[in-house]
């Protein structure tokens, strides 16, 4: 069975879950507070940062920050528990499948999920500011070459940061420990965007990224450039080790 094969096969299995309603639920959440309060987009005159720009910038940094990351620790653990439930990874084990693909099949599955979110992300941006930019009179949409380059750069600046949680759902069992430990690792994001080696910490990545545009965007507002090097360095380095040990991992305990 080559690799595509198990991707779609992977992608059979989520849609008898309710991992995208999740993914939905959650984008939605996040917007409202923005929509509703809209009107706080013209109090930034100190940042020097237009209505219309704070309201993106302000939606993307708390899906950054919290929303999406979180959102990630718990696809990665509901993917696994779905292998669990009734034993079905023991049933996929004794198909003639290298468990490496296997492994990476269910990591090729998160970067989907990932695109997805993001892309219900930017859907719901546009609708959140078509509906703001009616009830303030005043136009809230971006063009779309920019809010996609934005999060394009949010969805490549967290593929480190899926990949460290993929590993520890595959390493970790227990549910409760996996999702709370993941969810620990999200909260310093805030502190280490700050530091000098933020570039050290994947969880922190995207929200680094949001961040740093935001003060290209503000005039008055000062914030930590990108640098590529290290941060491209370390981001593969991190990744690579991420993906070897969630493949040495991947179903020894159950094969046991």
């Amino acid at each position: 069975m080559n690799f595509l094969s198990l991707i779609k096969i992977e992608l059979t299995k989520i849609k008898r879950s309710k991992i995208l309603l999740i993914l939905f639920v959650a984008t939605i959440i996040l917007w409202i507070p923005s929509i509703i309060n809209s009107d706080m987009n013209f109090n930034m005159q100190a940042e020097g940062i237009s209505p219309e720009n704070n309201f993106f910038i302000q939606g993307f940094m708390g899906m950054a920050w919290f929303m999406f990351p979180a959102s990630m620790v718990v696809c990665t653990v509901l993917i696994n528990q779905t292998e669990r439930t009734n034993n079905g990874i023991l049933k996929m084990l004794s198909l003639p499948i290298n468990t490496k693909n296997l492994c990476m099949a269910k990591f090729a599955v998160m970067l989907i999920l990932a695109a997805s979110q993001i892309l219900m992300m930017t859907c719901i941006y546009y609708t959140g500011a078509a509906i703001s930019s009616v009830t303030q009179s005043y136009n809230f949409i971006l063009p779309p070459l920019f809010v996609l380059k934005e999060v394009g750069l949010i969805a490549l600046s967290s593929i480190p940061m899926i990949a460290f949680f993929w590993v520890l759902s595959v390493c970790i069992h227990t549910p409760v420990f996996s999702i709370g430990i993941g969810l620990v690792s999200i909260v310093p994001s805030v502190l280490i965007i700050n530091t000098k080696i933020w570039f050290a910490y994947p969880i922190s990545y995207q929200f680094f990224v949001i961040t740093s545009e935001y003060g290209k965007i503000a005039k008055n507002l000062d914030t930590t450039p990108i640098k590529l090097v290290p941060w491209i360095p370390f981001a593969i380095v991190i990744t690579i080790i991420c993906l070897s040990l969630s493949c040495l991992c991947f179903g020894k305990a159950e094969r046991r």
